[in-house]
């Protein structure tokens, strides 16, 4: 059963890398300090379905870190693991509520936009955006998710089971999550593969320790 448990955990991840990869990758880079900029952007299929692969690969991180403290439980590092799948899970939850507004929300006003209805989208973004609760729960929430990867790359690192470096690009990528958005389209997207390759990493790491735990 810890076998089973593990590869899922271990396929969560990967998967969770591609969609984090596919997130920027997909995702429109018009001028959005525009109204044509962003009404082109924001109304788009392209839009939705960056963000909701953006949603999806939140959920499915803790998941696959879950199935961290199994492999660790021959070494060191099994209570952090824990703590880390923990924490990510908060913080997955304090920021899905900010991307549902930025998908769905900003995409259905795009959209009134697109069909020549008088709407100021640029001002109902930026509203939506930085709103006070809205900006400090998606803050909070990416923190906590860049504290819930450091603490898995700590717990990966101290082991004794888990190659040590396989951690850091997870712990890297998720540190760097919230800082990339004020960075230009290259380098989100380049930090995108960062992520993917992170997880990706840890996901062949715990789906190679899965066997020797049956």
């Amino acid at each position: 059963m810890s076998m089973t448990r593990t590869r899922a955990g271990a396929a969560a991840l990967a998967v969770a890398g591609l969609l984090f990869i596919l997130y920027p990758a997909t995702r429109p880079w018009e001028d959005e300090t525009t109204m044509t900029g962003a009404t082109a952007a924001m109304s788009s299929s392209a839009w939705v379905a960056s963000h909701l692969f953006a949603m999806i690969g939140f959920i499915l991180l803790p998941l696959g870190l879950l199935t961290l403290p199994d492999a660790m439980r021959h070494g060191r590092g099994g209570p952090l693991a824990r703590a880390a799948a923990v924490t990510t899970w908060i913080g997955a939850g304090l920021t899905l509520p900010y991307y549902g507004a930025e998908d769905f929300g900003l995409h259905a006003i795009a959209a009134r936009v697109a069909d020549g209805q008088s709407i100021d989208l640029l001002d109902l973004a930026e509203t939506v955006r930085f709103q006070p609760v809205a900006a400090t729960t998606f803050g909070l929430g990416l923190a906590t998710l860049a504290a819930g990867a450091v603490m898995a790359g700590i717990a990966i690192w101290r082991s004794g089971v888990l190659p040590r470096y396989s951690g850091i690009p997870l712990a890297v990528g998720f540190a760097l999550f919230l800082p990339q958005f004020f960075t230009p389209p290259a380098f989100r997207i380049t930090h995108g593969v960062l992520v993917g390759i992170g997880c990706a990493w840890v996901a062949v790491t715990l789906w190679r320790t899965a066997p020797r735990h049956p």
